[in-house]
C-alpha cells in the first residue's frame, strides 16, 4: 500500500470535503447538501445522494482536454461507480428532500484515481451528514457503514496491491474492488488485461484487497476522530 493520507474540512465552503492522497494521485472530494430533489423524487420525503467526477487537465503527465460538452465513457463509468459506493453507505434515503452532490476532482493522477475518490469521498459525506445533525436539519445521521477501495493486479505473475501508474499500465490482471467496514463487498471490477486468471489468483486477489480495505478504514476512522 502507499502512503495515505486525509485532510478534512479542505474546502471551507462545501458541508464535507477531504483531500486524499494515495502515494501521488491526490483527489480533492467535496460533498454538498442542497434543498430538493430530482424530479423523479419528489414528493417522496426522501433525499438522493449523487456523484460526479473529474479530473484537472494537468492530472497526467500530458495535458488533457476539459470534458465540456459530453462526458467520456471513462468519466460516465467511474462517476456510476462512485455513485453506486457511497449510496450504500446508507440503508435508505429518509432524510428529507435534500440532495448531497458529490464532487470528486483528481489533481494528481497516479493509479487508483477511482479507489482515492471513493475511499475519500466517504470522509466527505460522513461530514457532510453530521453538518446536518449539527445545524438542525436532521435529527440523526443516515450513514450506516463506511466504504472503501482499493486496487489489486497481477504483475509479472505476482499479486500487487494499490497500484500505481507504472505498475497499472503494465499489469496482467488489474481489478477494483469495493468494500464496507462491516467486511462485506460493494462491488468487485476484474479483468484480464493481457491474459486471464484463475480461480487461485482471484482468491489471492481479494484477499490482498480485502487487507488493504481494512488498513484504510482504520486511517478513515482516524481521520474522523481528529
Amino acid at each position: 500500500m502507499r502512503p495515505i493520507t486525509f485532510e478534512r474540512g479542505v474546502a471551507p465552503y462545501a458541508e464535507g470535503s477531504c483531500l486524499i492522497t494515495f502515494g501521488a494521485t491526490r483527489v480533492l472530494c467535496t460533498a454538498s447538501v442542497e434543498e430538493g430533489v430530482p424530479a423523479w423524487k419528489r414528493g417522496s420525503g426522501e433525499g438522493w445522494l449523487t456523484a460526479e467526477y473529474a479530473m484537472l487537465p494537468r492530472a497526467t503527465r500530458t495535458r488533457t482536454a476539459r470534458e465540456r460538452a459530453q462526458l467520456g465513457g471513462r468519466t460516465q463509468e467511474i462517476q456510476r461507480l462512485i455513485g453506486r459506493s457511497v449510496r450504500a453507505m446508507l440503508d435508505d434515503f429518509k432524510f428529507g428532500e435534500f440532495t448531497v452532490k458529490l464532487d470528486c476532482d483528481v489533481l494528481v493522477a497516479d493509479g487508483g484515481t477511482r479507489t482515492a475518490a471513493i475511499t475519500g469521498a466517504c470522509v466527505a459525506i460522513v461530514d457532510a451528514f453530521d453538518w446536518m445533525v449539527s445545524n438542525g436539519k436532521l435529527s440523526k445521521t443516515p450513514v450506516k457503514r463506511r466504504v472503501a477501495a482499493v486496487s489489486v493486479g497481477v504483475i509479472d505473475g505476482e499479486s500487487r496491491l494499490d497500484l500505481d501508474y507504472e505498475e497499472d499500465v503494465r499489469a496482467e490482471v488489474d481489478m477494483n474492488v469495493v468494500m464496507s467496514n462491516e467486511g462485506k463487498f460493494v462491488e468487485v471490477q476484474g479483468t484480464g488485461e493481457h491474459g486471464t486468471f484463475d480461480r487461485k489468483q482471484l482468491d489471492a486477489l481479494l484477499e490482498l484487497a480485502m487487507n488493504g480495505i481494512r488498513a484504510l478504514d482504520a486511517a478513515q476512522a482516524k481521520a474522523l476522530t481528529e
